[in-house]
């Protein structure tokens, strides 16, 4: 097995009320080791923990207790600053609602990360074109996000996450607003990527989307319950 990218040990993430006495324990001591290149699906009810757990793999918080190593980075006790600018670089990310910018075009709604960067003008629009290419847009750059269709919008999300070159590509349910014959495309698109080195991580609650992964944990009262292949490794 291949170096962890991203491991986890003893995680923990309580939510306390006002007065200090504890809400809920969303994450109770979680160990987790995922390895550079690995299609991850992570499951769960709701409460189980498991969009808490992506927040924390998507340095979106951090924990209350633990460690949570990103290429050797632990992030767990970054301020802020430093956990904002390791979360440009390192992670991308893909929401359900495609939040893309509908007064930009989609090489500007590509470039936005970058721009948080610093990067100089030409050098974001080369990488936002090749990032476009990549996802099978090439030839529409000049269009808006309402020009598109619901799977070419997702496409263009899932360029703009690639843009950065991060170390892990993060998906929140990714396939919930689309019909199912896009949402094979964007799989199939997900299974390229994989098969080019990247590390994914899907979120969902779909069985046949964890299937297509090679892994897939499922989590139940903030901790793991099961540590299984998908169909990918079978």
């Amino acid at each position: 097995m291949s170096e962890p990218i991203a491991s986890l040990r003893a995680l923990r993430k309580t939510y306390f009320k006002p007065d200090g006495s504890v809400l809920v324990d969303a994450l109770r001591g979680v160990d987790l080791d995922i390895p550079k290149g690995q299609y991850l699906a992570i499951m769960g009810a709701s409460g189980s923990g498991k969009s808490t757990l992506m927040n924390l793999l998507g340095c979106l918080d951090t924990p209350t207790s633990g460690s949570y190593t990103l290429e050797g980075i632990d992030v767990a006790t970054l301020p802020d600053e430093e956990l904002s600018a390791i979360r440009g670089r390192k992670i991308g990310f893909v929401f359900q609602a495609f939040n893309l910018i509908s007064e930009l075009d989609i090489v500007e709604n590509v470039c936005v990360p970058l721009l948080y960067q610093g990067i100089p003008r030409p050098v974001r629009r080369q990488r936002a074109l090749e990032a476009l290419d990549q996802v099978g847009l090439g030839d529409r750059t000049t269009h808006r996000p309402r020009e598109l269709s619901g799977g070419q919008q997702q496409r263009v999300a899932v360029a703009r996450a690639l843009v950065t070159k991060p170390a892990i590509v993060l998906a929140d349910e990714p396939t919930g607003n689309l019909d199912s014959t896009t949402e094979r495309s964007l799989l199939n698109l997900f299974d390229e990527l994989h098969d080019d080195g990247m590390t994914m991580i899907i979120v969902t609650h779909e069985p046949t989307l964890a299937e297509r992964c090679e892994r897939i944990i499922r989590l139940k009262d903030g901790s793991i319950d099961t540590d299984e292949p998908g169909g990918k490794a079978r």
